[in-house]
């Protein structure tokens, strides 16, 4: 079968670990020579193959590797990356937390919280968040597709508190912001007394599928602080891409 033929040259070039040429893919497979290149070409046109030089050397391309990381289930995700937000956790005595985009929605699928149970914080909750209110959607949102964008600019935008930006210019404004510094945050803009900054966490040439951040009340939360987590959240980002991107894809 066609799709046969297709999925035997996929996994000859993914157990490569490298660029490939087609000579090389027609011999492990064994299929024609024609056939095999036509096949390479089609898997090409649709980006599950990438040629960067264009001198007909294959490598798995960025198509099916978003189509690979979006794929992952929440518990894998979760599994690989929950020693990372423990870690960061302890070290910010805050709860911390990572968000995926999935289906137009932002979410939260996994919390950690400080190790010392003398120490208060605040647990951010699971599931779905304001693009435009929360750090954790806001740090993904601003690196979305402009027609993405405009769909949450011009959609209604609920006002949680008096802190809550609700005029589109705003928030363009602010997605600015968070482009130039590299994380986001959210100051009492769904809960008064309640605050959370995030990073984007960005998964090689495919966008950001996913943020990294932390929470808790406001009076710790203060600018120089949050703009420290902030910084802290980047290298954070750094260290779960890692975890999160398939090593047989990368």
């Amino acid at each position: 079968m066609h799709l046969d033929r297709l999925i035997t040259v996929l996994e000859t070039v993914a157990i490569a670990g490298r660029a490939v040429s087609a000579s090389d893919v027609q011999r492990a497979t064994g299929l024609p020579r024609p056939t095999c290149y036509r096949l390479l070409q089609t898997l090409a046109d649709y980006g599950l193959l990438d040629d960067p030089d264009a001198a007909s050397r294959y490598l798995i391309g960025e198509r099916l590797k978003r189509i690979a990381v979006l794929g992952q289930p929440d518990v894998d995700i979760c599994r690989a990356v929950a020693p990372t937000l423990r870690e960061t956790a302890i070290e910010f005595g805050e709860a911390v937390f990572l968000s995926r985009f999935r289906n137009k929605n932002i979410e939260i699928i996994h919390v950690e919280t400080p190790a010392d149970v003398a120490r208060s914080f605040i647990h951010p909750g699971l599931g779905n968040r304001p693009i435009h209110a929360c750090s954790c959607s806001k740090a993904i949102a601003a690196f979305a597709d402009q027609a993405f964008q405009s769909e949450v600019l011009t959609a209604p935008l609920r006002a949680y508190t008096e802190q809550t930006k609700t005029k589109p210019s705003e928030i363009e404004q602010e997605f600015d912001l968070i482009r130039e510094r590299g994380y986001a945050e959210c100051v009492e803009e769904i809960e008064v007394g309640v605050s959370s900054v995030a990073a984007p966490i960005r998964i090689g040439n495919l966008g950001v599928p996913f943020s990294v951040g932390a929470t808790g009340p406001i009076r710790r939360f203060t600018s120089r602080h949050r703009a420290k987590i902030g910084v802290g959240l980047i290298d954070v980002a750094s260290r779960i891409t890692a975890k999160i991107q398939l090593t047989d894809l990368a």
